[in-house]
């Protein structure tokens, strides 16, 4: 791998370590308010919409001006995102700034793999971001965790700078202040991210235009044969993803007695699995054969009700190592067939947009639904069996799809051979 790729998978998991830091002292600073519980899903809601909001425009946006300089700015709102919840702008609102810089910096990061290597180089290198981003995810959340335990948080405040005062007063104005420096980090590896000589297209000025250009990348990437069916497998995987997040913390608590701290410990140990399978992906899957593990994520969502008979730690932690390792080993492979796709029919920054609000609509759908069963205080374990039903119903749904597919595709170039014959 060329040296540039690992400064843009630097600035990636500083950005990304952040992100899920912050979710954690989000949570945490619902709880010092006196929130609902209910409101914990919703910063996952906060945080997406703009993903599908700004969809039409992000993509062209990044496609406007060097890959590195979208990253800057990007981040750059995200830091501002960070300041909000520190000034005590709330959380939701705070978190929801912080979506915003996410939504302009996805397609920078995923479309400069596209322009900058190889297609042959695709898989593995999605392997590696996506391995990567799973590390960032289980070690900001760790952080998150570990920054608002009550001991961690005591010692910290209790450092004093000489001749300076930081005015950081509580454990939750800590763990923020600690969060917005892995953004300053970020920022400093996009500068140094390299630029790929790629033309650049002008950004229209016209929000109609893009809406409309939008729409049709949008049906055009519905419509192939390979691109829908990788669409719908990112699609239902994202949102069941960001649920699982949540469901795993009201499991632990329910079923384990867990507090915050430690239940966002066991969100990681999901992302150690995802991490396992995202990188044995890369090693086994070459993109040709990328549609067979459709399987295994049927397999994920029949594993997922175990959860409902796991009531020690010592099994919940392999189980849901497993459950990560699934979803990672069907993921990298399905990401990197959409990019190509993407690649081929549209351009990189716009299939990255078409896949962002895809996936962040059904992140959107998801937690917006386990948003209204706590809300309505349905038990965490009927909430466990209708997920793990649903997301092995609608795999089983996709992969009749794509056999359908394949089958047309078989009678077009049987048509093809009689009528040259």
């Amino acid at each position: 791998m060329p040296f540039g790729f690992y400064i843009i998978m630097a600035a990636q998991f500083f950005s990304a370590l952040a992100d899920n830091a912050l979710l954690i002292a989000a949570i945490a600073a619902l709880r010092e308010m006196n929130a609902p519980s209910a409101y914990e899903p919703l910063l996952k809601t906060f945080f997406t919409v703009s993903y599908v909001v700004l969809a039409a425009f992000v993509g062209a946006f990044a496609d406007s001006m060097p890959k590195w300089r979208v990253m800057f700015i990007s981040n750059a709102i995200k830091i501002v995102g960070c300041a909000m919840m520190f000034f005590m702008v709330h959380p939701l609102l705070a978190y929801a700034v912080v979506g915003l810089g996410a939504a302009a910096y996805s397609p920078a990061k995923y479309g400069i793999l596209t322009e900058y290597l190889p297609h042959r180089l695709l898989v593995v290198a999605n392997g590696w971001i996506e391995g990567l981003t799973v590390v960032a995810i289980i070690l900001g959340v760790v952080i998150g965790g570990m920054l608002i335990t009550p001991s961690v948080a005591q010692s910290l405040l209790a450092f004093d700078f000489p001749l300076i005062n930081t005015g950081i007063d509580t454990a939750g104005e800590m763990a923020i202040a600690i969060v917005g420096i892995f953004y300053l980090i970020a920022a400093i590896f996009n500068l140094y991210v390299p630029d790929t000589g790629v033309d650049h297209k002008p950004l229209k000025k016209n929000p109609l235009y893009l809406v409309h250009e939008f729409n049709h990348c949008l049906a055009l990437l519905w419509r192939d044969k390979l691109g829908q069916i990788s669409l719908a497998v990112t699609t239902l995987f994202w949102g069941a993803g960001a649920t699982l997040q949540f469901i795993v913390i009201k499991w632990s608590e329910v079923a384990l007695g867990f507090d915050l701290s430690k239940s966002s410990m066991l969100q990681g140990v999901v992302a150690v699995g995802v991490a396992i399978g995202a990188v044995a992906a890369a090693k086994f899957i070459t993109l040709r054969k990328s549609v067979r593990v459709i399987p295994l994520g049927i397999a994920m969502g029949l594993i997922v009700l175990i959860m409902n008979f796991v009531h020690h730690v010592w099994l919940a932690i392999p189980l849901l190592i497993f459950i990560g390792a699934l979803s990672g080993f069907f993921v990298v492979p399905m990401n990197a067939l959409l990019q190509h796709r993407g690649h081929i029919l549209m351009g990189a920054g716009h299939s990255i947009a078409v896949q962002n609000f895809n996936e962040n609509l059904s992140i959107l759908v998801m937690t917006g639904i386990y948003y209204v069963m706590i809300r309505n205080d349905v038990s965490i374990y009927v909430v466990v069996t209708l997920f793990g039903f649903c997301v092995s119903g609608l795999m089983y749904l996709i992969r009749r799809r794509h056999f359908a597919n394949q089958r047309e595709n078989d009678d077009v170039r049987h048509l093809d051979d009689s009528a040259h014959h």
